[in-house]
Parts: structure tokens; sequence; C-alpha cells
């Protein structure tokens, strides 16, 4: 995983410049055959197995005071307290496993994200709808308020897994949507020859 460290990352929407300046003077002349077929990437947060472990924790707790406690006296509090710490254990725990990695496929005719081991959430755009690609060397969670799908009205959505390079794709409702994947670069190369998008266009020059 590349991960960029660097925490003065560029402010949302201030992608990178055009990707491969050895594509030619337009991006749309590439030869078909220099499209993969298929292109696959990931990206891999391991902080988010921490954070599952205080969720199973708290999950384990939970249960600890249900099978251990007297429930004679008090029931009300030491419900309240089993019901709160199985919840938050849940919560946390199904909420850090579903973005601990992030699965990209782009094909000729979609770009497919699946997310966490069970592939969910899960987003597949059309390649038709797809009218820039730019690449963006630096995404962090704190431009989107976090870890996770994330959506924010002047940016569009995201999947962010972890901080470091990204995908932005513009479609031609006018939304973005960005996901933080390894080798990005080469990401963007393939969708915009999948879609016929000229590298100044691709770029938002």
């Amino acid at each position: 995983m590349r991960d960029h460290p660097h925490e003065g990352a560029a402010a949302p929407g201030e992608h990178g410049g055009p990707v491969g300046d050895d594509e030619g003077a337009s991006g749309s002349h590439r030869d078909p055959a220099d499209v993969p077929e298929e292109w696959h990437g990931r990206a891999t947060n391991r902080v988010q197995w921490l954070l599952a472990g205080i969720g199973a924790a708290c999950l384990a707790l939970g249960i600890e005071l249900a099978v251990d406690s007297a429930w004679t006296t008090g029931l009300a509090p030491l419900l309240m307290s089993v019901v709160g710490c199985v919840l938050a254990g849940l919560l946390v725990l199904f909420g850090t496993l579903a973005f601990v990695h992030v699965a990209v496929r782009v094909d000729k005719d979609c770009l497919e994200v699946r997310c966490g081991h069970m592939g969910l959430p899960r987003r597949r755009i059309p390649l038709e709808q797809v009218v820039g690609a730019d690449f963006a060397p630096r995404v962090t969670p704190r431009h989107w308020g976090g870890w996770g799908y994330r959506w924010r009205p002047e940016q569009g959505t995201a999947v962010v897994v972890r901080r470091g390079e990204a995908v932005v794709l513009r479609l031609g409702d006018g939304r973005s949507f960005t996901i933080t994947v390894d080798d990005a670069e080469n990401a963007v190369r393939c969708i915009r020859g999948r879609c016929g998008i000229d590298k100044g266009r691709g770029s938002g020059a």
C-alpha cells in the first residue's frame, strides 16, 4: 500500500495534474490494445482492525454482563448496560470491518467498488456515465469527515479507507465519486482509455 504520510494534504477538489505524459497528445488516441481488459486494485487500512477489536471487546463485555451478573436487583440499569454494550460493540465491529479494505474493478462496461470481506456496501458505475477521471495524490479522511462511505454536498461521494492516492470520477450528472485505492494512476489511465477521455479534459484542464 502506498500511503502518503503528509497531513498537509491538498484541499478537497485539488486533484493531481495530468496523468501519464507519455500517452501522447491525447489519451483518446491510445491503442485499445494498451488498455487492459480488466483492472483490479485494492486499498487496506490495518488501523480498522484495532477499531474492530474495540467493538468486539464492547460486545464481549455486554455478553459477560448478561451471563455473569445477578438479575435479582437493579434490573433496569443492568439491562441498559448490557444492551448498550452489545449495540455499541455491533455498531463499531461491523462499521469498521466493512471498511478494512476496498476492492476496485474496472472492465469494459463499468467500475465496481466492493467494501470489506462481504463486498458491502457496493457501488457499480457504468463507464458511459463517466465524463472525467482524475488522479488525486493525497486524500485524507479529514477531507471527508472520517473513514468509510462518505457524502458531502460540495464534494460528492467517496469511499475512504486510508489516506493517500485516489481516483476521482466526474459523472455526467455533475456529481463526483472518489475512491482511495493503490495504483490509482493506472486506474485513471484505464478509465480514460475505456471512456475515450482525452488527457486535457480528464485532468480538469
